[in-house]
Parts: structure tokens; sequence; C-alpha cells
């Protein structure tokens, strides 16, 4: 990458890796969003969103134009913002994913920040990563409850159980 010095929060992650590009913008490294079609400003959060996303439609077969980042809700009369929503054929919410950077431990006021986004969209499945550790679980509607999931799905799986 001429002109542009690794940032020290580009560190490898566990996740595969991924071709990317950076550019200087404003004196600060950027990253190629692909699902965006545009270069933000590149944070450890940021390398985190980039891998995992790409690993989701790279490996497990989510398609990317069903992939929305930053995905704008409202809670009570709050505005926030998902990290990335997966959505599937039919247009419904199926998956909320919360990116944190790979200092971040995944706690639960991580999970419990994730579960509060959910009431916008009810959806059953809920995936948070730091790019060291990932996690996915399910929606157990007849318990009120949440199961923790041993492996991602793919997509024909989320979709499958979800729609």
């Amino acid at each position: 990458m001429p002109g542009i010095k690794k940032c020290l929060y580009m560190k490898p992650l566990n996740l595969p890796a991924f071709e990317y590009k950076i550019r200087e913008t404003a004196g600060k490294p950027a990253i190629f969003d692909s699902f965006r079609k545009r270069f933000v400003l590149l944070t450890p959060e940021e390398w985190v969103r980039q891998h995992f996303l790409q690993w989701l439609t790279l490996h497990m077969g989510y398609p990317a134009g069903r992939v929305a980042v930053e995905y704008s809700l409202h809670y009570g009369k709050l505005k926030k913002r998902a990290d990335a929503i997966v959505f599937g054929k039919s247009g419904n919410a199926l998956m909320i994913i919360e990116c944190k950077a790979p200092g971040v431990s995944l706690s639960q006021v991580v999970f419990e920040q994730l579960a509060r986004y959910n009431f916008s969209f009810r959806v059953k499945y809920l995936a948070v990563t730091n790019g060291l550790e990932h996690y996915c679980c399910r929606m157990n509607p007849d318990q009120k409850s949440w199961t923790f999931l041993n492996d991602f799905p793919d997509y024909d799986a989320l979709s499958g159980a979800a729609e």
C-alpha cells in the first residue's frame, strides 16, 4: 500500500483475510465499504465490521444485497443505529449484528444493547463479534429466551428458519 502505513488497529482477527482498499482521507485512513459503496473512516470497530461482513458474504452465503450497514432504528423515542442488519428474501429483518473493537469484551452489557435494538425488529437471530470472538443466538419464542448456537447459520439456514 504505497503512501499509507498499516494502522495500529489493523490487527489479525479470527476471521478470514479479504482483499480491501485503504486510502487516506483528510489525513486519516479510510477503508472501502463494498456494502455502502464508499470509503469510511477506518476505526478498530470498522476493521472488525468489514472482516465479519465479508466472511458472511464470501464464506457463509449471505447475499451482499441483503446486508444493510449502520441501519437506523428507533428504540422508544431514541434513534439508534445497528451495525448491520441481514434481511430475508421477502424483505423482513432476520439478524441484527453488533460489531465491537477487538479490545472490547463481549460482556452481558453488549448483549443487552443488542437485545434492546431487537425491540424494533423482532428478529430471530442476534450476532455479536469483536473480531476475535463471535456469538450468534436464536430466539425461542415459546420460552421468550435466547439459545446460543455452536456455529453460525449459513444464509439458507438463517432464512429458512426465520421466514
